[in-house]
């Protein structure tokens, strides 16, 4: 099962209104997640949406999929991220990716990597597949195959990279950091470097669906701050594109360390990294369940409106937990204090799952916020 992949990023919209939930329209929606099947091949530890072989029933058939595309077109011009899952078991996921294209969207696909064949590569690439990704979740086939769950997973990965490179499509490599592989992080990133991936996304675990049950897995506050204070470190020592995800910290951090290094974060010194925030759920980004059911982001498992009863749009510019999410100033605790919350925000999946309240603090943070911080543009 592949996370939601954030493929590229672009900038935060601003945000105001309602003192309360915020503005019902103004969103820029920049990218979606679209969950086009359960089914999957793999059995990952960590998995989301506790993905296994199906067939699931209630998932968006073909004219409701197409439908759903000319929707969301209506609304932005996002990214389309296809995932899962495995999307490849969806046998028309090449209409799906074509008719994105034919709208103008740009379509991205997260496949595991070992479905993917010298055939289905070159549908990837007539369909207009801009990028896919594939993860590695260790740095050798032993460590990678436990936490997916199938032996020859690794193999499986690695082999569908080649095809996907001979059809002339551009990939990323993703990582979820546990305790098992924190280790390796270094090695799978030079892993990345050597199959010519054009980035490396790393997720922190969020504990949700199967990712419960290794909650115990999960890196610490201090892990998390180090571990992201590396990757800062890793920006000019390597040719990677390099993008934390579900670690909104980063933000916060990038920042600190330009401060102490006498910079100033822009777009010229930082890239895309300077101009959009950690937490992007309801804000900038959307995911769509199999059923149709759109929440603030995979992780995040609140019903936010069902397109099977509604339109995308309505959803999108009047769900009440997406005008929450909307207005830093609503965030509770430590994070509504905190001078970086609007480049920050706190991972609201985190909240959720710790205290029942997406708006909570985020429990993995050790930063402390200056005293009586008001101030929202650090």
């Amino acid at each position: 099962m592949k996370k939601h992949q954030t493929m590229t990023e672009n900038p935060p919209h601003s945000t105001g209104g309602h003192p309360f939930q915020g503005p019902p329209t103004g969103a820029t929606l920049r990218l979606v997640a679209w969950e086009t099947t359960r089914n999957c091949n793999l059995s990952c530890l960590h998995c989301r949406a506790s993905a296994t072989k199906g067939p699931y029933t209630g998932e968006l058939e073909t004219p409701a999929a197409l439908r759903l595309l000319d929707q969301i077109a209506e609304v932005g011009s996002p990214i389309i991220i296809l995932t899962g899952g495995e999307p490849l078991l969806r046998p028309d996921i090449f209409e799906i990716a074509s008719y994105g294209t034919e709208k103008g969207l740009r379509m991205v696909m997260a496949p595991n990597g070992t479905l993917i064949t010298k055939t289905a590569a070159k549908k990837m690439h007539d369909a207009g597949i801009k990028r896919i990704s594939i993860s590695l979740d260790g740095a050798t086939k032993e460590s990678h195959d436990s936490f997916r769950g199938v032996d020859g997973a690794f193999e499986g990965a690695l082999r569908g990279i080649e095809l996907a490179k001979e059809a002339g499509i551009e990939f990323q490599i993703n990582t979820t950091i546990t305790k098992t592989n924190l280790d390796q992080i270094p090695k799978i990133q030079e892993l990345a470097i050597k199959l010519e991936a054009v980035a490396h996304h790393i997720f922190l675990l969020v504990p949700t669906g199967r990712g419960k049950y290794i909650v115990d897995q999960e890196i610490n506050a201090e892990e998390y701050e180090s571990t992201l204070n590396w990757f800062y470190d890793q920006r000019e020592k390597t040719p990677l594109q390099l993008k934390a995800t579900c670690a909104p910290h980063y933000y916060r951090i990038l920042r600190q360390r330009a401060k102490k290094e006498g910079k100033t974060v822009s777009f010229q010194t930082h890239g895309l990294d300077a101009v959009t925030r950690g937490c992007l759920g309801g804000t900038g980004f959307c995911f769509i369940s199999s059923r149709g059911i759109v929440q603030p982001c995979g992780f995040l498992q609140i019903n936010c409106g069902d397109i099977t009863q509604q339109s995308f749009a309505d959803v999108w510019n009047h769900s009440e937990a997406f005008l929450s999410l909307r207005n830093f100033d609503n965030l509770k605790g430590k994070c509504g204090r905190c001078e970086f919350r609007k480049v920050c925000g706190g991972c609201r999946a985190r909240a959720y799952e710790a205290t029942g309240d997406f708006l909570a603090e985020e429990p993995l943070c050790n930063y402390q916020p200056a005293s009586g911080s008001v101030s929202s543009n650090p």
